[in-house]
């Protein structure tokens, strides 16, 4: 997570939607930035307006907007996926190793998921309390250079993106019957990300 004061801009680092290249390229320039540990990089809109939001408005006049990466849904649970496969994981609770990805989104979908596929929901990582969707920006991560603009230009500054953080390459197939499963019990997830696809 990233606030910049004087642009009143809140960046919140959705999971696996390239939020560490973020960080690297803005990082230096921000006013507050949350990176060392994950659960507090990674805060949830919900969490923000419980505990960072009013701290933050005792330091400026005006509320934050907040921007952040939302992946098509199938895409982040596979990029979750190949990156628990990593070997310096193997033999832990949260490795992905020997597991197929139709039994990775199986245990993501079970109602007492494992340590390996106990990775959330990008719907609810941005909606508040109520279950709303609370941000102000939303940019797709095939969008990438709409959100590049949209930062360049908030923020008054040029950069470009590296790459950080990947995980590992390797394609992945999921079933009929799991992804219409998939579909059904996080049906936010998909609806945010088809809302905002571009015009034809």
């Amino acid at each position: 997570m990233m606030v910049f004061l004087k642009e009143k801009l809140v960046f919140f680092a959705t999971p696996k939607t390239a939020s560490t290249s973020i960080e690297m390229a803005l990082g230096p320039n921000c006013d507050i930035r949350i990176s060392k540990v994950p659960n507090a990089k990674h805060t949830p809109y919900r969490k923000y307006q419980r505990l960072l939001e009013p701290f933050i408005m005792t330091l400026t006049k005006d509320e934050p907007d907040t921007v952040a990466v939302i992946r098509e849904p199938v895409e982040w649970l596979g990029s979750w996926y190949r990156y628990r496969s990593r070997e310096e994981l193997n033999g832990t609770a949260n490795s992905t190793a020997g597991i197929s990805f139709d039994e990775f989104v199986a245990a993501y979908l079970s109602d007492n998921p494992p340590e390996f596929a106990r990775v959330g929901s990008q719907a609810k990582f941005m909606s508040d309390k109520d279950g709303a969707l609370g941000l102000s920006h939303l940019f797709r991560y095939d969008d990438m250079e709409g959100l590049v603009r949209f930062l360049q230009n908030r923020l008054n500054r040029q950069f470009t993106l590296g790459r950080a953080n990947q995980s590992p390459t390797g394609e992945i197939t999921l079933s009929p019957a799991l992804l219409a499963e998939y579909q059904k019990a996080y049906a936010q997830d998909f609806e945010i990300y088809e809302r905002l696809a571009p015009e034809p």
